[in-house]
C-alpha cells in the first residue's frame, strides 16, 4: 500500500501551477511535501514544522474538537476556547430558562466562578497520527470476500487501538482515507470540564436566522467562548471545584490587523464529509432520495416547532436548539440539490467515468485491476434503492418523533443494563439514563410532539409500501379505525416516554409488563426488527459498493498522477486547507464584495421578523456613536464578515481562520448558497467560505458586552 502514497505524493508533487490554491482538504502529516510548497509561494511565513508537529509544540495543538461536530480554537494560556455561536448553541440552550434566557439576552462570566459547568461538553487534543497502512494490509492479504475484510480490518483495528483501551482521558481510532486504500491511527485526549464563558445574545451570534443560513451577505456574529478545565497536573478530569483553568501547549494569537482582498488565509479544524469522487449514481441517489426525502420530512417538522415556537417563549427556548440543528441540513439539501442541478454536476461526474473507462480500456492491466469498479458501484446503488428509501423515512420520521427517539433510547439503555453483570456499572448505566431523561424532559413539549407525530406518521403511511411498514401500526385500522389521530392520542394519554412523573416512577422500579405495554416501546420493537432487516440487506449491498469505490479510487489515483491532486475525502479528522480573501460573481451582472459591516445589520432590520432580524438597543447606539474602538477599519467602517476561498465542511464550523503568520483573524462559520454541491464538486469560481471577521468578535466581548478582561486575556497583535 506505499505504492499508493507514493502515487499520491507524486500527483502533488508532480502538478506545479495545475495545484489550485483554494481545493484541498489536506492531511497533516505530508504537509511537507504535499501543499506546503504552494502555500509558501502564496505568502505563508510559517515553516510546515510550525504548523503541525507531533513532537513538537506547533499550531495543531491549539485546534481542538469542539463537542460531538465542531471545531473550536484555544485563544490564551488559561484555555479560553472560541467556536461559533451555532456549535454552542446547545450549551447555551441548556442552560437557558424563561428566568435566565441566555439565548435571548446572552452570557458573560465575569470571573471564573461564575463560569457554567456544561455536562457532556467535551473537546478533544490531537495526541498522535500513525500510518497504519501495512498493518491493515497484511491482515487482509488474500481476502477476497468483502465483508469478510472488513472483519479482518475491525479485529485488527481492536488490536492497534487496544494498548490505549483504559487510559484515563485517551481515545483511540483507525480511520480509512481514500475509499479504504489508506488508514491512519489516531489518538486523542479528551477534557470533559468544559464550562460556558461567553455568548452574544441570538439577535447577534443568530443574527438573520434561517433566512440568512447559507447566504451572503452575511452580518451574524456567530461566535461563543468556553474554557476548559483540568486536575492541578493538567491532565483530563470530570467536573470538580478544585479543577484549574487548562494550560495548553500552545494558544493562537489574535490579529486586529484585518484584512484585505488576495490576502493569504488557511484554516485548520475537523471538516466532516465530503464525496469529491462520487460517481454519477451516487448523485442521484443523493439528490431524489437522501435529499429529497429530508427536505420533505423535515419541512413537516419545521413548520410545527416554528408555529408552537412563535406562540409560547417558553417553548422558544426548549426547541430553539432542536430547530436549528433540524433545520441546518434541511436547507443545506435545499440549496446542495439546486447548485447541482444548476451547475450540471451530473453531467460532469458522467464525463469522468467516461474519461475513467476510456483510460482503462488503453491498457490490458489497468482494465484486469480496475474494470469491476464502475459496475460494482453502479449495481449496488441500483440494489439498494428501496432499501435507502425506507431508511430514510425511517429515520427521518418515525425517529423524528421525540416520544418514540425517546423510546428508543430508554429502551436500548435498559436492554444494555440487563446484559451487564457487574452491580456498579449497572448503577451507573441506570443513573446515566435517569440522568438523560432529566434533560430530555427539561426541553420537551407534548403538545407539539403530539403536533409532530401525527403528521410525521401520516406522511410515514401514505409514502411508506405495507411490507416496511411497522407491525404496530396495524392497529390503527384494527383497533382506531384508520385514524391515525386516535392512536396517537392514545399513546400519548398512557405512555410513559412522554410524561415525567411515569417515567420516574418507572425508572424506580422497571417493569416490563409496562414497558411491552406501552405503544411507542412497541414502536419501539418494531423500528428495531424492520431496520434490522434494512441494514442486513444494505450490508449485502454495500459489500460489493464498498469494494468498487476502493477500486475506482485507487484507479482515479493511478490515472491522476502528475496531473491533478488527490486529496482524501474530509472523513472528521484535522486537515489544513489554504486559499486567499476573495469576492465573487453569483450570477449575470451580480458582484459580492467580500466584506460585510455593521451597516448591513441596521438595513437588515426588521421589526416584522425580530425572530430573525431583532438588532439589541445597545448595539444601535453603539452604532450611531460610530464606537468601534480599535476594531474599526481604515474607513471608519466596523467589520463583521468576509469571505475566502478555503475549502471547508461541515465540522469546519468554529475553525480558525489565519493569516500568514498563523495568527487568528476570524471564525469559520458557513458556506456560499451558490456553491452548497461543494461536498460532491469544488467550483472554484463560486465556493467561498464565510466567516466571522475577529474584530466584530473582540468588538461584541469589550464594547457591547462590557467584558474587556477576556480580550485582556488574549495575545492580541496589530
Amino acid at each position: 500500500m506505499k505504492k499508493i502514497i507514493a502515487l499520491t505524493l507524486a500527483v502533488v508533487l508532480s502538478l506545479n501551477t495545475a495545484l489550485r490554491a483554494d481545493e484541498g482538504m489536506w492531511l497533516l502529516p505530508l504537509l511537507q511535501k504535499i501543499g506546503f510548497p504552494e502555500m509558501q509561494k502564496l505568502g505563508v511565513r510559517l515553516t510546515a514544522e510550525q504548523i503541525y508537529s507531533i513532537n513538537n509544540s506547533s499550531l495543531k495543538d491549539a485546534i481542538v474538537i469542539f463537542g460531538g461536530g465542531c471545531t473550536g480554537e484555544l485563544v490564551s494560556e488559561q484555555g479560553l476556547i472560541l467556536t461559533n455561536h451555532h456549535c454552542g448553541y446547545g450549551a447555551i440552550q441548556q442552560h437557558s430558562s424563561v428566568e435566565h434566557d441566555y439565548l435571548k439576552d446572552g452570557f458573560w462570566a465575569m470571573s471564573h466562578e461564575q463560569e457554567l459547568a456544561t455536562p457532556g461538553l467535551a473537546v478533544y487534543f490531537l495526541e498522535s497520527f500513525e500510518d497504519v497502512t501495512d498493518s491493515i494490509n497484511a491482515a487482509t492479504a488474500g481476502i477476497d470476500d468483502e465483508n469478510e475484510r472488513q472483519t479482518a480490518i475491525r479485529k485488527k483495528t481492536a488490536e492497534l487501538t487496544a494498548k490505549y483501551q483504559g487510559l484515563k482521558g485517551i481515545r483511540s481510532t483507525v480511520s480509512s482515507f481514500y475509499a479504504g486504500n489508506v488508514f491512519y491511527l489516531i489518538v486523542y485526549k479528551i477534557y470533559n470540564d468544559v464550562r460556558m464563558v461567553g455568548a452574544p445574545p441570538s439577535s447577534i451570534g443568530k443574527f438573520g436566522g434561517d433566512t440568512d443560513n447559507w447566504m451572503w451577505p452575511r452580518h451574524t456574529g456567530d461566535f461563543s467562548m468556553f474554557r476548559v478545565y483540568a486536575d492541578k497536573d493538567g491532565n483530563p478530569a470530570e467536573y470538580s471545584p478544585d479543577n484549574v483553568p487548562y494550560k495548553p501547549k500552545q494558544h493562537l494569537k489574535v490579529s486586529i490587523k484585518g484584512v484585505e482582498k488576495s490576502d493569504f488565509t488557511m484554516i485548520m479544524g475537523y471538516p466532516g464529509r465530503t464525496q469529491r469522487y462520487m460517481t454519477s449514481w451516487e448523485l442521484d441517489e443523493r439528490m431524489n432520495i437522501s435529499n429529497a426525502y429530508r427536505i420533505h420530512i423535515r419541512g413537516i417538522r419545521l413548520d410545527l416547532m416554528k408555529n408552537d415556537m412563535e406562540a409560547d417563549r417558553k417553548v422558544r427556548i426548549q426547541y430553539a436548539s432542536k430547530h436549528a440543528g433540524v433545520s441546518n441540513y434541511w436547507k443545506n439539501a435545499i440549496g446542495m440539490n439546486k447548485a447541482l442541478q444548476h451547475l450540471k454536476i451530473y453531467e460532469k461526474k458522467q464525463q469522468q467515468e467516461n474519461d475513467f473507462t476510456a483510460w482503462l480500456n488503453a491498457n490490458d492491466a489497468r482494465k484486469q485491476k480496475y474494470g469491476d469498479a464502475l459496475n460494482l458501484i453502479q449495481t449496488s446503488i441500483s440494489n439498494r434503492t428501496e432499501i435507502t428509501k425506507n431508511s430514510m423515512y425511517y429515520n427521518e420520521a418515525i425517529a423524528g418523533s421525540e416520544i418514540v427517539a425517546n423510546a428508543l433510547t430508554v429502551n436500548s439503555y435498559l436492554n444494555a443494563i440487563k446484559q451487564q453483570e457487574d452491580g456498579e456499572k449497572k448503577a451507573e448505566m441506570l443513573a446515566n439514563l435517569k440522568e438523560s431523561e432529566e434533560s430530555f424532559f427539561k426541553d420537551y413539549n407534548k403538545p407539539t410532539d403530539i403536533k409532530i407525530t401525527k403528521a410525521l406518521f401520516k406522511d410515514f403511511i401514505e409514502n411508506v409500501d405495507a411490507q416496511y411498514s411497522l407491525d404496530v401500526f396495524a392497529q390503527i385500522d384494527s383497533l382506531y379505525d384508520g385514524d391515525v389521530d386516535k392512536f396517537v392520542d392514545a399513546m400519548f394519554a398512557a405512555s410513559i416516554f412522554c410524561d415525567k412523573e411515569k417515567m420516574d416512577n418507572f425508572l424506580e422500579n422497571p417493569d416490563e409488563e409496562i414497558l411491552n405495554a406501552d405503544l411507542a416501546s412497541q414502536i419501539y420493537t418494531s423500528f428495531i426488527k424492520i431496520s434490522a432487516g434494512l441494514r442486513t440487506s444494505l450490508l449485502q449491498s454495500n459489500a460489493s459498493y464498498n469494494k468498487g469505490r476502493r477500486l475506482y479510487e485507487n484507479g482515479l489515483i493511478e490515472k491522476n498522477a502528475g496531473t491533478k491532486a488527490m486529496y482524501p475525502d474530509a472523513n472528521s479528522t484535522m486537515r489544513l486547507t489554504y486559499g486567499t480573501v476573495q469576492d465573487y460573481y453569483p450570477a449575470d451582472a451580480v458582484h459580492y464584495d467580500y466584506i460585510t459591516t455593521l451597516e448591513g445589520v441596521m438595513q437588515k432590520e426588521d421589526p416584522d421578523n425580530l425572530f430573525e432580524f431583532e438588532v439589541p438597543q445597545r448595539l444601535k447606539d453603539l452604532h450611531n456613536a460610530k464606537d468601534y474602538g480599535r476594531y474599526a477599519m481604515k474607513n471608519g467602517k466596523l467589520p463583521i464578515a468576509f469571505l475566502s476561498t478555503n475549502d471547508i465542511t461541515g465540522g469546519n464550523s468554529g475553525s480558525p481562520i489565519m493569516n500568514a503568520r498563523g495568527e487568528l483573524i476570524g471564525l469559520a462559520f458557513d458556506g456560499n448558497w451558490e456553491a452548497l454541491s461543494g461536498d460532491i464538486y469544488f467550483y472554484p469560481e463560486l465556493q467561498r467560505c464565510i466567516n466571522v471577521d475577529i474584530r466584530y468578535v473582540l468588538f461584541i466581548i469589550d464594547k457591547y458586552a462590557g467584558a474587556k478582561h477576556l480580550v485582556d486575556e488574549m495575545t492580541i497583535v496589530k
